[in-house]
Formats: C-alpha cells, sequence, structure tokens
C-alpha cells in the first residue's frame, strides 16, 4: 500500500520520469495517457509509475484547493476498464491524505504485453514528460512483449506466408475499428509492419503469427485442423438422441463471430409471445442472445487452439452446452473462478475485444448470470474439474404461460358452456375489449348509453362485450343498474 511519506518523495523528485503531477480533476484523456505511458515503461524500471492529481508539476508542491471527491476517484478507476487501453493494465487508485491536502494516487505497473495503446495511439515517458513513442520505441515495445509472452497465439506459424491471410479483411474490418481515422490516414507503414506492430506477424520470421491466422487467416484449419465452431442440434435429452440440424462455423474470427452471433439471435434465442393477461403479451425467449453470446464468445477466446478438437455448441431439449478445449489458465482455479481471469490468448483476446465480441473484462460470467436468472434460465453451471476441457451448461428458460388465476377462470367457465354459448361469446380482438375497460377506469359510473356513444356501436355490441368480460372474470357491476358502478378486477 502506497504510503504519505513515499507520495512526500515522489512529489521532491521533479525530474523523475516515474511521476506526473497534475491539478487537473477532468481531463480524462491526460490521465489516461499518462496511465498508458506508465505501463509501457520504456526505460524499463520495472517499478510502479505514479498519476498524482491534486499536486503543482512544475514545484511538486501539494495544492489544497483541489478537492479529491469519490466520484473523482470512480472516474480514475474507470479508466482501466472503459475500454480505450488496449491491453487492460494493472492499476490502483487511493486517496493519500497530507497536511497541506488530499491527493489522488494512481498507481500503474510495468506491463507484460507492450506495447499499451491508449484510444490507439502509444504513449511512453521521455524523461520527466510523455509522447507518442517512435516506430522505434514501439519496436523496442514490441520486443520487450515477445521477450516476455511465450503463449500460443504469439508464436510465429512457421509454414503459413503472407498470402496466408485475408488481408482485406484486416485493412478494412479490422483496423479501422482499432485505431482512429487520423492515425490510419497518417500511416505509412507496410502491410507487415502493421500487423506486426498488433502481434499479427513476425518480420523476423517473415510469417503471420498464430494469431493472425486464427483472426485472418484464409484457412485456419489448415495450421490448426481444430480451430472451427461445430454446432449440432439432438432430438433429446442427450447425444443418444437423433440429429435435427447441425452446422460447422469454419474460417478467421473476423468472418464466423459475425455469423454466430446472427445464428445464435435468428435460431437459439427462439422469441414467442406469450400471454400473461386476457389483454398483453410478453415476449419470452429460450436462451437469452447476449448471455448465450457471451458464453460462446467466451470459449473461442479462452480455447486451446493447439489441439485437433474444436469449439462444441450441443443444444437440446433442455439445455445448450458449450464446450472448448482447455480447462482453466494461468491464475483462474476452480477456487477463485470467476473472480480471477487469465488468458491463454492474449492477443486474440485483443482481437476480438476490438472487433466488439469481448466485453469489459472480468465481468462477463457475472452478467451473463444475472441475464439467465432474469430470463428464468437460472444460473449458468461450469464444470472446472475436466481438465482438459471447460464445459458450461445453460438451461432452457421457464417458458410456461404466465396467466393469471383471472384468466385461467374465465376459460373454465367459457369450457363448461354449451356450445351454442360457446359462439355467442366467441373472443372479439383484444383492442376492442381493452377500449371498454379503458372507458370504465376513466369513469367507473359510465352506462351502457355512454359507453355506446363513445364507442360509436350499437347496443347489442356493447352488452356482449361486457358479458365477455364479466364470464373472464376481469369486470364486475357493484349495485344496482341505476345507483350502482363498475369494478375492474386486475
Amino acid at each position: 500500500m502506497t504510503t504519505a511519506e513515499e507520495i512526500r518523495d515522489l512529489l521532491a523528485d521533479i525530474e523523475s520520469d516515474r511521476v506526473e503531477r497534475t491539478i487537473s480533476t477532468t481531463n480524462t484523456d491526460k490521465f489516461g495517457q499518462a496511465i498508458c505511458a506508465f505501463a509501457n515503461d520504456l526505460p524499463n524500471h520495472g517499478l510502479p509509475g505514479y498519476l498524482i492529481i491534486g499536486a503543482d508539476d512544475k514545484t511538486g508542491a501539494v495544492n489544497g484547493d483541489v478537492r479529491i471527491t469519490d466520484q473523482l476517484l470512480q472516474n480514475l478507476g474507470g479508466i482501466k476498464t472503459d475500454g480505450k487501453l488496449q491491453p487492460q493494465v494493472s492499476m490502483t487508485v487511493s486517496k493519500i491524505p497530507l497536511p497541506e491536502g488530499d491527493v489522488a494516487v494512481v498507481k500503474v505497473q510495468p506491463c507484460q504485453f507492450t506495447p499499451v495503446r491508449y484510444e490507439g495511439r502509444i504513449w511512453i515517458r521521455n524523461g520527466p514528460r510523455k509522447c507518442i513513442a517512435s516506430e522505434e520505441d514501439e519496436r523496442l515495445l514490441l520486443e520487450k512483449r515477445t521477450s516476455r509472452m511465450l503463449t500460443f497465439d504469439a508464436l510465429p506459424c512457421l509454414d503459413s506466408t503472407i498470402d496466408d491471410l485475408d488481408l482485406d479483411a484486416f485493412k478494412q474490418q479490422y483496423l479501422p475499428k482499432a485505431f482512429p481515422e487520423e492515425v490510419l490516414n497518417a500511416e505509412r507503414r507496410s502491410v507487415e509492419r502493421q500487423l506486426e506492430a498488433l502481434n499479427f506477424f513476425s518480420t523476423r520470421h517473415n510469417c503471420p503469427t498464430y494469431a493472425g491466422i486464427i483472426m485472418f487467416g484464409r484457412n485456419p484449419e489448415k495450421f490448426m485442423p481444430g480451430c472451427y465452431v461445430q454446432y449440432v442440434r439432438f432430438d433429446g435429452l442427450n447425444r443418444a438422441g437423433q440429429i435435427k440440424n447441425e452446422y460447422k462455423f469454419s474460417g478467421n474470427l473476423v468472418k464466423i463471430l459475425s455469423q454466430l452471433d446472427t445464428f445464435v439471435d435468428a435460431t437459439i434465442t427462439n422469441r414467442r409471445p406469450i400471454p400473461v393477461s386476457a389483454l398483453r403479451e410478453e415476449v419470452k425467449v429460450d436462451y437469452p442472445h447476449w448471455a448465450t453470446r457471451e458464453l460462446l464468445m467466451n470459449a473461442i477466446c479462452h480455447r486451446d487452439y493447439e489441439g485437433n478438437g474444436p469449439v462444441q455448441f450441443y443444444q437440446y431439449d433442455d439445455r445448450i452446452e458449450i464446450m472448448n478445449p482447455g480447462g482453466l489458465y494461468g491464475k483462474a482455479t476452480p477456487e477463485n473462478f470467476p473472480y480471477v481471469n487469465d488468458y491463454r490468448n492474449g492477443i486474440v483476446a485483443e482481437g476480438m475485444k476490438v472487433l466488439g465480441f469481448v466485453n469489459r473484462y472480468s465481468r462477463g460470467v457475472q452478467t451473463v448470470q444475472e441475464e439467465l436468472k432474469n430470463n428464468g434460465n437460472g444460473e449458468a453451471e461450469f464444470k472446472l474439474h475436466l481438465g482438459t476441457a471447460f464445459l458450461v451448461i445453460e438451461k432452457a428458460g421457464n417458458l410456461t404461460p404466465n396467466i393469471s388465476e383471472s384468466m385461467k377462470k374465465g376459460r373454465r367457465k367459457t369450457e363448461e358452456r354449451p356450445k351454442k354459448d360457446q359462439r355467442k361469446t366467441e373472443e372479439r380482438p383484444k383492442k376492442e375489449l381493452e377500449e371498454v375497460l379503458s372507458l370504465i377506469r376513466e369513469n367507473p359510473n359510465i352506462t351502457y348509453q355512454n359507453l355506446m356513444t363513445s364507442l360509436h356501436i350499437k347496443n347489442s355490441a356493447i352488452y356482449e362485450r361486457v358479458k365477455k368480460l364479466k364470464s373472464m372474470g376481469l369486470l364486475k357491476r357493484v349495485g344496482g343498474r341505476s345507483s350502482g358502478k363498475w369494478v375492474i378486477i386486475e
């Protein structure tokens, strides 16, 4: 934990390139750029950098007039997860009381996966000031990352060439989402250098990395036989049932992620109207679109691409099972899941984030559980002890019609009537019945004559609608014909 004495020492060292001081409390971009620069740690200090708010940049003196509010601390903490910093950095935010006044301190750890970008730009410390990295600075940061990162997706795919990548997908679909327009307009590097800057290509080996093949490959299965998603719809409750439908989603992630998103929305969600009263319906779904998509995208993001098995997306009558090769990875264990996360495929995770298919880190599972509970599915069940695989089970939603007791009572009464009466009381369009109820809500003492006049219909039609509402248990008359009033039974 950062102490007041440590902060005093940092404030006193005016020339330090590990400290930035400011009295501004609203310049979020300035804060983000400083955090980005400290995370990149170009001088290789291997020590945290500090953004101190509430102190003069030139003298280091604390400005007691600067108010360090809870809202300011929340805004500083939000910089980590608002998506502008890529990849996500390790940082803490704290309020340190000093005799001269309070200061807010953001402590930023050096990132292992440099370069870190803020809104598409790489910021570094150049002595006591920050600036945008040059191409040489970026090369040094890439070398730092390569020396530290040994994940499979960062390795060069030695049997591949630049021709194995769909460069149109990279230029037209990926780059515009990864960088601001003005940055792309100023870009003069070759496509190989652009790919390398994002860890999709190795100029040293003159070939794409596995991440490049996964994201943009023309035929990823040529190099990774299990690089696809297998969907199967079984008839019944297990794999012994007949196969009703099956589909293979193959190709690079730029292509298949949008296909899977559309498939889940159009085929798996299964929207349907469910009556909740005589006059109202609600749209229910078997499987919430966002929750199902999030579980599927997590399987693609965290899977082991070195094996030959695909992501299995299996649907049964009562549930969906999504299983990916590779169990929990790194710091994530059955005991701390889902609160601790780690990335088997850090570059692929960044790529999916840029494309908009992976949301804020470490929040997805909790949000999925909430959405499933709200839809009546119950929480997803995670099988964490399979060792070489990760399985999640999503149960189908409870689609039993939520019909009120008055509706049930009305149906029973209707069923007991002779067929002749049933024909006479055949249900009118819901809009017509709602019109009657609306007028009665406004004036419980309204007469048949007034109802007829307001709705511009015959007397017999009014009597028939009122009779229908009474038979359904939604309306009753209290008191006499002339002195009584209508009561709506909700």
